[in-house]
């Protein structure tokens, strides 16, 4: 069973830029996603990347601002956030995927991931 922790949360000014982390433990052979829940929000899709690395996929709202990326040696995926907005305000989830017979599959949607970490709180505010 994999299990994934995220950390890198935290309060920034708008503008500034943070990178979130989601470590794996157990079973690797899988995709991953980030996505967020605003208060009073359902969660949202922010990005996600194949098992291989090769295809990653982002929202519009967060398209040229935001990068997902894996290193797939430390079983570890990330989330390079540039240019932050207030709007980006939310809880932040990693999700994971078995993908060992799907390497290149970008997924997006949320009920095609099976494991979730705890999220990790990014606020933008001045």
């Amino acid at each position: 069973q994999v299990q994934l922790v995220e950390s890198g949360g935290r309060l920034v000014q708008p503008g500034d830029s943070l990178r979130l982390s989601c470590a794996a433990s157990g079973r690797t052979y899988i995709s991953y996603g980030w996505f967020r829940q605003a208060p009073g929000k359902e969660r949202e899709f922010v990005a996600a990347i194949s098992r291989s690395g090769a295809k990653t996929n982002s929202a519009d709202s967060v398209k040229g601002r935001f990068t997902i990326s894996r290193e797939n040696a430390k079983n570890t995926v990330y989330l390079q956030m540039n240019s932050l907005k207030a709007e980006d305000t939310a809880v932040y989830y990693c999700a994971g995927r078995d993908a060992t017979w799907s390497p290149g599959t970008v997924f997006n949607q949320r009920y095609e991931y099976s494991v979730w970490g705890q999220g990790t709180q990014v606020t933008v505010s001045s």
